[in-house]
């Protein structure tokens, strides 16, 4: 179900970039005074804006539609649960692993002369 509305969902965003990349923009009706008027009529009498912004608005709804599905099923999904819940709870009193059965640690060599760490390999 949620790979179905992901889907749809980047179809509806693609489609939405399209949409407003294909819209004029408000500087651009001063060419129909210059002769460029008839190539509006290709879209119908009210030209190219009202279907071109009817459409972006209905492709803009359902892809915010689609973005509100996503986030519910992400939030009712099982493997959503936070960190904390899946992490086995410690009882009081539980005794800790002794300093023995942890790995021991390194200590780092000090170059005595100037009191830095020697160069890592490769500088």
């Amino acid at each position: 179900m949620e790979g179905v509305v992901l889907g749809i969902h980047v179809l509806l965003a693609v489609t939405t970039i399209v949409l407003v990349l294909l819209q004029q923009g408000k500087g651009a009706d001063a060419g129909a005074a210059f002769g460029s008027g008839a190539s509006g009529t290709v879209f119908g009498a009210g030209g190219p804006g009202t279907f071109l912004q009817r459409t972006t608005t209905l492709v803009a709804t359902a892809f915010f539609v689609t973005s509100l599905t996503l986030a519910v099923l992400a939030a009712h999904r099982s493997d959503s649960a936070s960190v904390l819940d899946r992490t086995a709870p410690v009882e009081m009193g539980e005794e800790l692993p002794a300093d023995e059965d942890l790995p021991a640690m390194e200590e780092p060599v000090v170059d005595e002369e100037d009191g830095d760490l020697p160069p890592i390999d490769g500088d």
